[in-house]
């Protein structure tokens, strides 16, 4: 694997430099951070439900094998099947042959993150199956051979004129000429070719956003549609999911799901919750005739058991990125693998290590809003920090770095020499900024500049040399 630290990097530059993708990015940039704030101030018992959603989460993790055992118990109940993947090869590997035993040709796919994840599309492909994503979004850039670029919306970064060409070259084959230039028009168009799909599809996969432990049913939201045509209309539904998903009951979920859509899109609900519960009845009209879950653990188990596990609680709702400066600068394919933003910057090097990742934790800026916005309260800049350490006692990143850290620890472990230094140096850099107050340059900064940025000169006097000075003026 190429190295995502370094791929990092280029990618970030190469993210600033793209006008396309800055009119996207900044078109995006307000809406969700708005939509939400209006959500949650028009919810006053939001904070409760939120205390209320990291309690439940907690309790699950605290007790996840039980509530594990108790799911697959009720889905096998109901008629379907449970299937253990340790690894995201296992994970493939299952999912494949499901398909392969069904016979099947057409696959149609719901978006599914731990879908991405563990690469359910390439090995699918790679087998000799035609798989179609259905939601827009995914659909979009499945046209384009790229990866999502955020977890709710994995299209943002393309403008309207980038998807209205990529339908253009896509579409002719089904006798749909004529170039759209209207987002309706678009929409109409893309739900005619998918509606065939649908039809034809053997097998449907789609992800869950909660697995209820008491019932053995799969929750999936969406503002399509798409989730409940995926499951219901194919003769073969298969869910996967990460382990982290489930919940004790019905109850759970429902107040899980009072936090889900306002914090990701500032609705109060989606427009479609879908809960799925095993194969037809005999008396059903509809639904599949074969229900199986693969449930995923890939690294999970070891998050749970080490000082990482807060990060399990993560609903997948976006709110992070979607108040994140680095994120809203530079988009999610910067990020390199399938978690952009805050919580990517915490999954990704826990998944693919420290050595290939590290810049991603370095890359956060520790303002803390992705904290304050999270649903279930995981304080991702302690964990980023955490990272952070671990790198520095790995030995790993740029040795400069790790050589200007050992001589800052050892500075502000002598108080004396400490304050003394900072005093000077902050004489010395109001001095040298002059009238304008502010640094277009400096020596061994140079990546700060890069940009338009500057620096503001510090005002000539230290915090606790002017604490000290106040302090003696009150006379205490």
């Amino acid at each position: 694997m190429e190295s995502l630290s370094h791929a990092f990097k280029e990618r970030s530059v190469h993210a600033l430099k793209d006008e396309t993708l800055q009119v996207a990015l900044n078109r995006a940039k307000d809406g969700f951070a708005v939509k939400r704030a209006k959500a949650v101030e028009g919810l006053p018992e939001f904070d409760a439900l939120r205390d209320r959603a990291v309690a439940i989460k907690n309790h699950t993790l605290e007790n996840l094998d039980h509530y594990l055992e108790r799911y697959a118990d009720a889905v096998e109940r109901n008629g379907g099947k449970v299937h253990w993947a340790s690894s995201a090869e296992d994970a493939r590997r299952i999912v494949v042959e499901i398909c392969r035993a069904a016979g099947a040709k057409m696959i149609t796919k719901g978006k599914s993150m731990v879908g991405e994840e563990v690469g359910v599309n390439g090995a699918l492909e790679g087998a000799g199956f035609e798989v179609v994503e259905t939601d827009l979004g995914e659909y979009i850039i499945q046209l384009a051979h790229e990866p999502p670029s955020h977890i709710i919306v994995p299209a943002v970064h393309k403008t309207r004129g980038q998807i209205a060409d990529l339908f253009h070259e896509n579409h002719q084959k089904y006798g749909l000429t004529r170039k759209l230039s209207e987002v309706p028009e678009m929409v109409n168009e893309a739900r005619q070719v998918l509606r065939s799909k649908y039809l034809e599809a053997d097998v449907g996969i789609t992800g869950a956003n909660f697995l209820i432990a008491e019932s053995g049913t799969s929750v999936i939201v969406t503002n399509e549609g798409n989730g409940d045509l995926t499951c219901s209309l194919p003769r073969v539904h298969i869910v996967t999911a990460g382990i982290e998903k489930v919940v004790p009951t019905a109850e759970d979920a429902t107040t899980l799901l009072r936090l889900l859509a306002r914090s990701a899109t500032g609705q109060d609900l989606t427009t479609y919750t879908t809960f799925s519960t095993g194969p037809k009845r005999a008396d059903d009209t509809d639904g599949p005739e074969e229900y199986h879950v693969v449930l995923v653990d890939s690294g999970r188990s070891t998050m749970l058991a080490d000082q990482f596990r807060e990060m399990l609680r993560c609903i997948r709702c976006g709110a992070c990125m979607n108040h994140c400066p680095v994120y809203g600068a530079i988009g999610g394919h910067a990020y390199g693998w399938v978690y952009p933003g805050p919580m990517g910057s915490v999954l990704t090097p826990l998944s693919v290590g420290l050595k290939e990742a590290g810049n991603l934790p370095n890359a956060c800026t520790l303002n803390g809003h992705c904290a304050e916005v999270c649903p279930v309260r995981i304080p991702l800049p302690d964990l980023l920090r955490t990272l952070r350490h671990r790198e520095y006692q790995l030995k790993l990143g740029l040795k400069p770095l790790r050589w200007g850290l050992a001589a800052w620890v050892w500075f502000t472990s002598h108080p004396r020499i400490y304050r003394l230094g900072t005093r000077v140096q902050a004489r010395m850099l109001a001095t040298l900024a002059g009238r304008k107050g502010r640094f277009t340059r400096m020596p061994l900064a140079g990546g700060w500049f890069k940009g338009g940025r500057d620096l503001p000169a510090p005002q000539g006097e230290t915090f606790m040399a002017v604490w000290t000075r106040r302090q003696k003026e009150r006379g205490q």
